[in-house]
């Protein structure tokens, strides 16, 4: 039996010297003794695991509405999906893999309903009233609004986690790390899990666009990636049946992970880093592909953003989400009292605007249509 001071042992004995150790934490908001058999990054990963808001990704847009379909990615497989191929990164450069998993695993919390346009349209509603940030809803969501505890709010989580959480960045999200070390970059497992996310929406939105359709071989020629991965597995057609597309992903995610840990591995070296302080301290981030996979990767990106991101069919749900959405914000901010009494109980705290925002935020897709049908459709007089 391994208590928690063995498995701190094996960290220091197997992890690299820059990896984060769970026995050098700074530590929880809230002083509280620690689990007996798990490091305090274990316990972290089951806090989040446990969540409300980690349950309600299963019905949150990733690309595709819940309703297209029960075979598309939603948030919470995007979200476990980016866990397991952090965990394989973290393994091989002796990064902490308890601590890459349990900031996958939050990274997305704060995501509301109707993915990237429920975003953009909370933001825009909240632009003179604090705002909305999908990173900053996450760390909200895990230091204050889930309520599971008589001691403290929220989740209380150890600082590097919360670190984690708020200096997650992607193509398409930028951190704003001001009450955590601004100056310093995030920790190599913090990296990681950027990495783990950008390299699995991309991967796997290709997959669910071939899926769908939206997407063909026919459209993909051309493609660099696309070209390498059908040439590896000797695949060509204009029908791309669904083991030939199990076969390309999977073979896809395995060259993406191999050069992001070998460039990776070379980076750290060359750095001379030999802490995790050392890291952070760098000009630059160690987590990266090599220059000819980015640049594929760029080429694949900008096919998924011109031919899916943008496709009609899922520009037709964006634009709906966002009258959705309006249409509620609209309606609670005009007339508090159709909220219903646990979140009216919130207003005095938080103000009207934030109040309104955390519950929307909160909703699934589902509950976000209904609430609409609900508060809109008219009711039909026999």
């Amino acid at each position: 039996m391994y208590t928690r001071q063995d498995l701190e042992n094996n960290e220091s004995r197997f992890l690299a010297s820059y990896g984060m150790r769970s026995e050098d934490s700074r530590g929880r908001a809230y002083p509280e003794a620690e689990a007996e058999y798990r490091t305090a990054f274990q316990r972290d990963r089951d806090r989040i695991l446990h969540t409300t808001a980690f349950r309600r990704l299963e019905y949150k847009t990733q690309v595709f509405i819940n309703y297209e379909g029960d075979y598309y990615r939603t948030r919470l497989t995007h979200t476990l999906e980016v866990a397991q191929i952090g965990r394989t990164v973290a393994r091989a450069l002796g990064a902490n893999e308890d601590l890459v998993e349990a900031i996958c695993l939050a990274h997305d919390l704060g995501h509301p309903p109707f993915g990237h346009s429920g975003e953009t349209t909370l933001s825009r509603l909240m632009k003179d009233r604090g705002g909305f940030d999908h990173n900053k809803q996450s760390l909200r969501i895990v230091t204050y609004l889930e309520r599971r505890y008589l001691d403290f709010p929220g989740l209380n989580l150890t600082w590097e986690v919360r670190e984690g959480i708020v200096k997650h960045e992607s193509e398409y999200d930028s951190a704003d790390a001001s009450d955590y070390n601004p100056h310093l970059r995030g920790s190599l497992e913090a990296q990681i899990a950027n990495a783990a996310d950008e390299l699995a929406y991309t991967a796997h939105d290709l997959d669910d666009g071939l899926r769908s359709g939206m997407i063909t071989p026919a459209m993909l020629e051309g493609i660099s990636l696309w070209e390498i991965l059908s040439e590896a597995l000797g695949w060509r057609g204009s029908i791309l049946d669904e083991l030939s597309r199990h076969a390309i992903i999977r073979q896809l995610i395995g060259l993406e992970v191999s050069n992001l840990m070998q460039s990776t591995e070379r980076k750290i070296r060359e750095s001379g880093a030999r802490s995790a302080e050392e890291l952070q301290r760098l000009p630059y981030n160690v987590i990266g592909f090599g220059e000819d996979m980015h640049r594929r990767n760029r080429q694949l990106k900008d096919f998924l953003y011109a031919n899916l991101y943008r496709h009609y069919r899922v520009m037709r749900m964006a634009v709906k989400a966002e009258h959705i959405l309006t249409d509620l914000f609209q309606a609670y901010q005009t007339e508090p009292a159709t909220l219903p009494h646990h979140v009216q109980a919130n207003l005095a705290e938080r103000g009207l605007e934030r109040t309104i925002c955390d519950y929307l935020a909160g909703m699934t897709d589902r509950f976000a249509i209904e609430e609409h049908q609900k508060m809109f459709d008219e009711v039909t007089r026999p």
